[in-house]
Parts: C-alpha cells; structure tokens; sequence
C-alpha cells in the first residue's frame, strides 16, 4: 500500500475550518491544526482576539515568542508598541480584532535552552494558513484592515506586494472573495529593531501617521 500523506504535508488548513462557526468553535479548531509543518516545533496555535463586532483588523505576520507561550496575538513588545500608536493614531485597541497571516510561531533555535529567533514564514506556509484568515474576515466584516508589514500583506495582497510603496494609503481590493478596505503600514517589531532612538522615533511616528490614515478612513 502506498504511504498515506500526512495533514501537513497536504499544506492547507482548509479541512480543519469548521462551517458555519463561530469565533469561539473556531478558535477551538484551530489549536487542533495541522495544515502545515509549523504547528509541529510551536508550543500553540495563537488565534486571532478581538470582537466580532470590531470596525478594525489589524493583521500580523505570525506569533512572536511571547505570544507562542501565552497563546494570544501581540502581548509581546510589538504588541505594545502597537497599542500605544493605534491609541495615539485615535484607534481603540480595545475596539479592534488583532491576528496574524500564520498562527504558529516559525523560528529557528541552535539549542533547546537558546533563544528562539523568529523565522519569516514561507508563502506555501502562509497560503497553508489563509483559510482560518478567511474565516476570521467572513465572522468579523471588518470596516478596515490594517495590514502589518510585508509577509501580511503578501498574504492578504500577493506575492509582488511591497509595503514601501504603498504604506499609509486606502486601497480596495478583494480579499477572499470579499471587497475590503486596507491601509498598510510597517509591522510594529520593525520599530524595535530601530538602530537607535533618532531612527526609532522616525519608525515609530511613520507608523502613528499610517494609522491615522486608517482613523480617518474608518471616520
């Protein structure tokens, strides 16, 4: 008999995503994944938060190390970098559903008591993952997405999408067989990773005027 493939060699989550449930069935779903390798080193699924009725999604890259161990998108650094500028931008974070394009943390590691460094996830592992982004955006209709950096927005926008050149403007496109509004912007970690304050301030002022643009766009 031929060997039989595994789920994740299959590369698509698509037969894990239940119909017709909600956020909470979702959710559950999802930790059970294994539409691609990444759930096998991960110590989680890290699904999206947020309210079903939330005007804004912020879409990510995938979880960073904090957010692998505590299960919950962007309660590291970044995510509080983010709150802290989408609070300045005139955006609630407490109004708004936050996840990310792949909901398994990709890293690598020399030893297992080393730190994780993140890996940038793969377009076969992102469009493994794009189901449970879609199923998200079908339950939530958001108003707007916010698109957090470059592996976001080829997820969301496609492999020839680069963040520099249309960062902080409104564009319409279909998402998943759904017409939707974005505005790209940097991903927040981009300003951490800032080679000093001068250069941090910068980042981080770019970002807050990204998000204004948003504000506006959501009125």
């Amino acid at each position: 008999m031929p060997a039989t493939k595994a789920p994740e060699d299959a590369y698509t989550a698509a037969p894990f995503v239940p119909e017709g449930a909600d956020l909470t069935a979702l959710r559950r779903a999802a930790a059970g994944c294994r539409g691609c390798p990444l759930h096998l080193p991960a110590t989680q699924t890290v699904f999206g938060a947020g309210s079903t009725d939330a005007r804004v999604m912020l879409v990510g890259e995938q979880p960073g190390d904090q957010e692998d161990r505590q299960g919950r998108p962007f309660v590291g650094p970044a995510g509080k970098l983010l709150d802290r500028a989408l609070e300045e931008a005139g955006i609630d974070p407490a109004e708004s559903y936050v996840t990310n394009a792949v909901k398994h943390f990709k890293f690598t590691q020399a030893e297992p008591r080393k730190r994780r460094i993140h890996k940038a996830p793969s377009l076969r592992e992102m469009t493994a993952c794009g189901p449970w982004l879609a199923a998200e955006l079908a339950l939530v209709e958001p108003e707007l997405i916010v698109v957090l950096g470059a592996t976001a927005g080829k997820a969301l926008l496609g492999s020839s999408f680069r963040v520099g050149e249309v960062r902080g403007t409104v564009l319409e496109r279909e998402i998943h067989g759904r017409p939707e509004r974005l505005v790209p912007t940097v991903h927040p970690s981009s300003v951490l990773r800032a080679r000093d304050d001068q250069e941090r301030r910068a980042a981080y002022e770019g970002l807050v005027a990204d998000l204004k643009v948003a504000a506006r766009a959501l009125g």
